[in-house]
């Protein structure tokens, strides 16, 4: 069992949910109450990952963060040290690699909220700011949470970018997915089913705790 891959792929997953959770919400927001004529593209654009072979998005989140990128030229001129097989280089293409997981989700809860809702919050002086803190969140709880947990899971179960942009470097870049992958090619079957049956039941608990919980939301709004 490999540990130090679980505990790296576990962080890698923490850390983009994060980042999507705070970089998403007021995108998901903007979808979900914009007007704007051509928001399919922007739309379009966030779904790409979800049809993108994976090593289709590896290559080009590498060329645009490689040495001579502007995006690579000016982070090795800041933080001494290359994005491509680094752990920021992966988080970066983690956090791409999985947006439409995390967006997608939030647009739609968002999308369902009762517009005469945050219409009478304005009109008792709520700020927009304040009005999606008290009044959107709190109602599209439930769809936020899925994208969170969606998110999360699709991290801890990336591949394709995973390898192309981080490689296979033991305690930096080294997956879960990879090192099953290692153990599977080198015939340690005993050691990929177990560290699968690990995630296996992972995920499993994950979702059913995630769906218990907008259950009971669900059975708490509906009460009032």
């Amino acid at each position: 069992m490999d540990w130090q891959a679980v505990g790296l792929s576990l962080r890698l997953a923490a850390l983009t949910t994060t980042i999507l959770v705070a970089l998403g919400l007021p995108l998901a927001w903007w979808m979900a109450s914009t007007r704007w004529r051509w928001k399919f593209l922007v739309e379009s654009v966030v779904a790409l990952p979800i049809v993108l072979p994976p090593t289709v998005l590896g290559f080009y989140v590498l060329v645009a963060i490689g040495p001579r990128s502007p995006l690579g030229q000016a982070y090795e001129a800041l933080f001494g040290s290359r994005l491509p097989f680094s752990f920021q280089g992966l988080l970066l293409a983690s956090v791409l690699y999985s947006m439409p997981f995390a967006l997608q989700p939030f647009a739609s809860a968002l999308s369902t909220v009762d517009r005469r809702l945050l219409e009478a919050s304005w009109c008792l002086g709520a700020g927009r700011l304040r009005t999606f803190a008290r009044v959107a969140l709190p109602l599209a709880w439930p769809g936020v949470l899925t994208g969170m947990v969606l998110s999360f899971a699709h991290t801890v179960g990336e591949f394709g970018v995973v390898l192309m942009i981080g490689g296979n470097l033991p305690g930096a870049t080294r997956t879960i997915s990879i090192s099953i992958y290692d153990s599977v090619e080198a015939m340690d079957y005993a050691s990929a089913a177990q560290t699968s049956l690990v995630m296996l039941i992972f995920s499993f608990v994950v979702l059913a705790i995630t769906y218990a919980l907008q259950r009971r939301f669900v059975q708490v709004w509906m009460s009032r």
